[in-house]
């Protein structure tokens, strides 16, 4: 491989000196390509310029910017093309240079004369043809040269000084010293450069936006489905016409009057608006999962072939009362986070019922899909939708609503114009729901210890349909945890109503008071905290001031509990804390690796109430009689006192909500978070933000230390109820 392993420059701030912010605004649609980088890297080259407020995209063929660790143009052609983006090589020469002049007898523009050394008598001329307009736009050239006066000097550029001119003048010596813009926004109307990552890098160490030519390592035009390029030399031959000698797409027919109405009737092709890529990406909303197999290539290949389902690109249709309706009318007032542009979760508030919940509902079917067809970036895309809409008060009436939302881009807009226009429904949905092997994936999925793919491997490696196969087939290679999640599958299922989560709860905390003393701290956390009716399973935090009582408890309560015989099965116990003396996890290169986001200790169990109103009774007629009532997934974690409140806040918090606490912490802070703790990513020193040091400054109870992990990150404190982010 030619290509050289790069990562994302960071910086490493202090609350004194906040982190440093590029402006990437001026960008045209960004994507970031995986190839030859850790997700991490490709999260943070994300980040940075997310942060930056660049126009980032997870679809490719929206973009015209794509920043990759590679170095050959081949290869970036070929990445291009892998990912399914049609480009023609386009020529090296910048178009302000390439020639309009009339073509002669064969084919070649005639050569330029060149003036005689010392003739200034028309210097003024000789600059003014040397700005010119970006050619590259779709435009007539009419128009071009109507609107050059008018267009601000960032949609110009800078042809090539003549060598006729003199560079010993003042003038022309202020021209070369003085760089280029660093973006044209004009020169990638229909065009997509591969950039090298290291052009971000170097950007952020410079503290400001470098130009991009010195990093471009391929440019090419995109090529329309409608006119590939190998069809356009036939197309215009067969047609007679005759290709224009500037970089457009219009055409003139020969003998034809060069008037503007002729040259547009002419056409063989209407021009291609850059600002219409809008319907390009509804295209891709549509279509999204219609005929995909959900699986590789390779296991395509030994799978029945499913029916290609096709239909007809849904466009958008706006009748002249909507068009003035839209632009007489302005957005509802928008909530500080909208306006401020507040991408992190953590920072807004998340009620657990949306005014949109039922369109937040269809897009977390979606979500699921990608999930199940192992698209990282596509889940983390739609979870951060997800939750942007959940914290929006207000009912979505409008596409341009989403549009002004953080991390809501044109197609979830699109994908909102199709559930309005369709009374509620959306066609991907339809064709999810209706996918028999996107069924049996989730029901894999569902099977407790079972991830996504460990759910595609029984599908298409083992081939097995359903959960009977996976017993006749299967049991004796899966897990042990896997075999108990199988064996209790449809109990598992069933939600836990508040009740039953409290007297679960009552019970460990009795257990945990009889291993240690009664001043033991009971919290209940996860979904029941955030205020839902009906629960998946029981997170339980147990704390003590005195932190002798927290070391090794979780294995002292969990003997307890057996010993009554509450818990049947044991699936997890980890004493990662307690092994390292219960202090924050360090910032090393060993222990970064498969913690997630805690590091505390914990049981993961399976738990059945032991008693049942006709215990006696059904004992004593059969001794082996069985137990009604249903297995339960219970959590146990214990926390230092000096970190409760981190591990009261990761715990509590949805999932989004947590990702975007370790994000806040990392990019706003310099921070290394997690349920363990704070500490600097710079020293690896551990940030005391609930004021264990001082005995005078430590918290009274594990609210106030929850309070003041989000007033030490400089976060204004959300209730758990406002942390519904799914």
């Amino acid at each position: 491989m030619d290509d050289s392993r790069s990562s994302i420059a960071t910086i490493d701030p202090d609350e004194h000196n906040p982190v440093l912010k590029l402006d990437f605004s001026g960008l045209p649609p960004v994507y970031v390509l995986a190839a030859h980088l850790s997700i991490n890297e490709q999260h943070e080259a994300e980040d940075a310029l997310s942060h930056g407020g660049a126009s980032l995209t997870y679809d490719i063929k929206e973009a015209n910017i794509v920043l990759g660790n590679i170095s050959k143009a081949r290869r970036a052609k070929s990445e291009l093309q892998w990912k399914g983006v049609r480009v023609e090589d386009t020529e090296d020469t910048p178009s302000a240079e390439k020639p309009t002049s009339p073509r002669g007898p064969e084919g070649r523009a005639p050569a330029k004369k060149r003036r005689k050394v010392g003739d200034r008598s028309d210097e003024f001329s000789q600059r003014k043809v040397d700005l010119v307009i970006d050619d590259s736009s779709t435009s007539s050239e009419t128009e071009d040269e109507a609107d050059a006066s008018t267009k601000p000097m960032s949609q110009l550029s800078l042809s090539r000084v003549s060598t006729s001119s003199d560079a010993s003048s003042p003038n022309s010596m202020a021209a070369k010293d003085t760089p280029p813009p660093p973006i044209f926004l004009g020169s990638f109307t229909d065009k997509v450069k591969v950039i090298k990552l290291d052009w971000l890098n170097e950007s952020l160490s410079a503290g400001k936006v470098l130009p991009l030519e010195p990093y471009t390592i391929y440019t090419g035009t995109l090529i329309t489905p409608e006119e590939p390029a190998m069809n356009r030399p036939a197309t215009m031959k067969a047609n007679g016409l005759k290709p224009f000698t500037g970089n457009k797409s219009t055409y003139i027919k020969k003998g034809d009057p060069s008037g503007i109405i002729e040259r547009a009737n002419a056409d063989s092709k209407p021009s291609i608006n850059r600002y219409i890529k809008r319907d390009r990406i509804e295209a891709a909303a549509n279509k999204d999962f219609v005929g995909k197999s959900f699986s590789s290539s390779t296991q395509a290949a030994s799978q029945q072939p499913r029916q290609n389902i096709t239909r007809p690109t849904r466009l958008l249709h706006q009748t002249t009362s909507e068009h003035d309706e839209a632009a007489s009318s302005a957005l509802p007032l928008m909530p500080d986070w909208v306006r401020e542009k507040k991408i992190y979760a953590c920072e807004r508030a998340t009620p657990l019922i949306s005014p949109n919940q039922a369109f937040i509902c269809l897009l977390k079917e979606i979500k699921l899909a990608r999930l199940l067809t192992l698209d990282e970036i596509g889940v983390r895309a739609y979870s951060s939708s997800i939750a942007s809409l959940a914290a929006y008060p207000y009912p979505i009436q409008s596409t341009r609503e989403i549009l002004a939302l953080p991390s809501c881009d044109q197609k979830i807009a699109h994908l909102f114009h199709e559930y309005q226009a369709s009374n509620g429904k959306i066609q991907a949905v339809a064709d999810l729901e209706a996918d028999p092997a996107l069924k049996v994936l989730r029901e894999f999925y569902e099977i407790w210890g079972v991830g996504a793919k460990t759910a595609r491997e029984f599908y298409y490696d083992k081939g097995w349909r359903d959960l009977n196969d996976v017993i006749e087939y299967g049991w004796k290679s899966l897990s042990r945890v896997q075999q108990i999640g199988l064996k209790y599958y449809d109990e598992l299922m069933h939600k836990i109503s508040r009740a039953e989560v409290e007297s679960i709860a009552e019970t460990i905390t009795r257990h945990a008071c009889l291993v240690t003393d009664k001043d033991i701290v009971s919290i209940i956390v996860g979904g029941y905290r955030r205020g839902k009716s009906e629960c998946g399973d029981v997170d339980l935090i147990l704390s003590h001031q005195n932190e002798a009582m927290t070391y090794n408890l979780v294995d002292k309560v969990v003997k307890s509990l057996e010993k009554e015989g509450w818990i049947t099965h044991t699936l997890t116990l980890n004493l990662t804390n307690t092994k390292r003396n219960q202090e924050p996890l360090p910032i090393s290169t060993a222990s970064l690796g498969g913690h997630g986001f805690d590091t505390l200790d914990k049981a993961l169990l399976v738990w059945q109430n032991p008693e049942w109103p006709t215990r006696t009774a059904d004992l004593k007629a059969n001794p082996k009689a069985k137990n009604p009532n249903l297995h339960r997934r219970v959590d146990i974690i214990i926390s230092p006192w000096r970190t409760v409140g981190c591990g009261v806040a990761g715990w509590t918090s949805g999932t989004t909500f947590q990702r975007d606490l370790r994000r806040y912490a990392k990019h706003v802070r310099g921070w290394k978070f997690d349920s363990s703790g704070v500490r600097q990513r710079g020293t690896g020193k551990w940030v005391d933000l609930e004021g264990w040091g001082d005995r005078t400054t430590r918290c009274r109870d594990w609210k106030e230390a929850e309070r003041r992990v989000f007033e030490g990150m400089g976060l204004a404190y959300q209730e758990p109820w406002d942390r519904c982010t799914g």
